[in-house]
């Protein structure tokens, strides 16, 4: 692991139907965060567009777009220009019928590091994932970048500690959610605040269990549901960073659009997994059944 600090900058905003407008938020973002130092950007979950899952709607595939292709080229140009590696998240046109939420990164240099496919795909209402994206066939590969091996998981995945150890057990030197999840604007503030706290929490356990950073970039805002079958989704920001112990290094507001850059001391990663050798001690001589569905 690498013993070098490093500035990570998160970029949190909200999202309109306006693409032009969600890219200059997300452009501004970037440079703003550069500017602060981060060598290391990661930005939210499908930040092009609105969350468009809340209905099933098949002009939308029109949104879609080849990896390499526009978007790509765009960050691409802005990481070399600023001298900074970048986690985008996309809606990738594999083929005519073939559609992925994809996660790109971009190496310092312009040129495409690696991508991600996301691999667990949620179908909740206001979450229809499973009408626009086939599931990764990637796997769970760590990226190498410039920065480090970058775990690059998204929002749904990170529920499954399967993903992050998996991750972790390939190098990964810090776990990485470009994020979109909500409220239901009809539940009750104690509800809302149970989901929220059971997202922070699952997520700052997998740093605990591997020993490394977390970041998590979610958006802010409220977006209405196209189909009037709902209020919409109320998306809760609460970015954050985390530490190999589960500590709260960056935790940005619940409503507002944020900019933030911390420093990662990733020697510390090292430091922990010597004390909590969690890796040491897995028996992986009983864990067959992990590979079932369920033990009836």
């Amino acid at each position: 692991m690498s013993a070098q600090p490093l500035k990570v900058g998160i970029v949190q905003h909200s999202n309109s139907d306006d693409l032009t407008s969600n890219i200059q938020k997300t452009e501004q973002g970037i440079r703003e965060a550069a500017s602060k130092g981060a060598k290391l950007v990661v930005l939210q979950e499908l930040h092009r567009s609105l969350y468009f899952c809340q209905s099933e709607e098949t002009n939308i595939f029109d949104l879609a777009e080849p990896i390499p292709g526009p978007s790509t080229d765009f960050y691409g140009q802005l990481a070399k220009e600023l001298n900074v590696v970048i986690v985008t998240s996309l809606f990738e046109k594999r083929a005519t019928g073939l559609y992925h939420n994809t996660a790109v990164v971009l190496e310092s240099d312009g040129s495409i590091a690696g991508k991600y496919r996301k691999m667990h795909i949620p179908d909740d209402p206001g979450f229809y994932e499973k009408f626009y994206f086939t599931p990764g066939d990637i796997g769970f590969t760590p990226i190498q970048t410039s920065v480090g091996k970058l775990g690059v998981l998204v929002c749904w995945d990170q529920w499954f500690p399967e993903a992050a150890r998996l991750m972790a057990m390939a190098g990964a030197e810090i776990l990485i959610y470009p994020t979109a999840i909500g409220w239901d604007p009809r539940d009750d503030k104690a509800e809302q605040i149970r989901q929220r706290d059971a997202w922070t929490i699952s997520q700052r356990a997998h740093a605990i269990a591997n020993g490394v950073p977390v970041i998590s970039v979610n958006r802010v805002g409220h977006e209405s549901d196209p189909s009037n079958q709902s209020d919409g989704i109320l998306f809760w920001g609460n970015s954050f960073v985390a530490g190999p112990q589960g500590e709260m290094l960056l935790h940005a507001s619940e409503n507002e659009e944020q900019t933030m850059v911390v420093e990662l001391d990733q020697a510390r990663s090292e430091s922990v997994r010597r004390i909590w050798p969690y890796l040491r001690d897995r028996r992986i001589d009983h864990y067959q059944d992990l590979s079932k569905i369920y033990r009836d």
